[in-house]
């Protein structure tokens, strides 16, 4: 590998329960192949964050390294924004009420 040529990658981070490790979610366009309309696609990358600084939602940048574990193949490189997320329960989601039926 040639120094200094490295892929580096922007997406969100998507979640960070590992110990120093983050899923981070890269979007990325691609033509289709009849219709040739721009289909966006959505690829996760295991990332190392050894700071453990990382926070779901966050825009970070990743920059590709030697291989880690059996999926780590980048590192995070900078934290580019903070994004906020809220959990979301079940009862929120179903409304709080039941269906009588």
């Amino acid at each position: 590998m040639i120094r200094g040529r490295r892929k580096t990658r922007v997406g969100r981070v998507v979640s960070n329960r590992m110990d120093k490790t983050v899923v981070v979610a890269v979007d990325w366009r691609q033509p289709h192949p009849l219709y040739h309309k721009s289909v966006k696609r959505v690829t996760t990358l295991r990332a190392h964050d050894e700071d453990q600084r990382c926070k779901m939602g966050d825009l970070v940048s990743l920059m590709e390294t030697r291989p880690l574990s059996k999926t780590k193949r980048w590192r995070v490189t900078g934290v580019l924004s903070t994004g906020e997320v809220t959990e979301v329960s079940l009862e929120k989601m179903d409304g709080g009420e039941e269906a009588e039926g």
